[in-house]
């Protein structure tokens, strides 16, 4: 099973992602993403969406226009784990 983040793994953890903050209300992180156009935002959610199925980690997620918002949360530990860092790392990087 999945182990939920302590208080100060995920301090740790979330030093390393600048642009991730702790979601309002949830036990997760979120971040907002802008791109030029409906159409760039979407291939990006197609590339996210490829990494999170080989993950098998899925994030909770929403695209208006060229705005995407992900926030990510592990179900399964009851909050923040480290396959959500990891997912924010992989997002990072593309």
């Amino acid at each position: 099973m999945v182990k939920k983040l302590a208080d100060a793994e995920r301090a740790a953890h979330l030093a390393d992602l600048p642009a991730w903050k702790l979601a309002e209300g949830r036990d997760g992180i979120t971040r907002s993403f802008r791109f030029k156009d409906f159409s760039q935002a979407f291939g990006f959610m197609s590339r996210v969406a490829l990494l999170a199925e080989k993950a098998d980690h899925h994030p909770e997620w929403s695209n208006v226009w060229n705005r995407v918002d992900i926030l990510l949360t592990t179900h399964d530990a009851g909050g923040l784990s480290m396959r959500d860092i990891e997912m924010a790392k992989a997002i990072d990087a593309l």
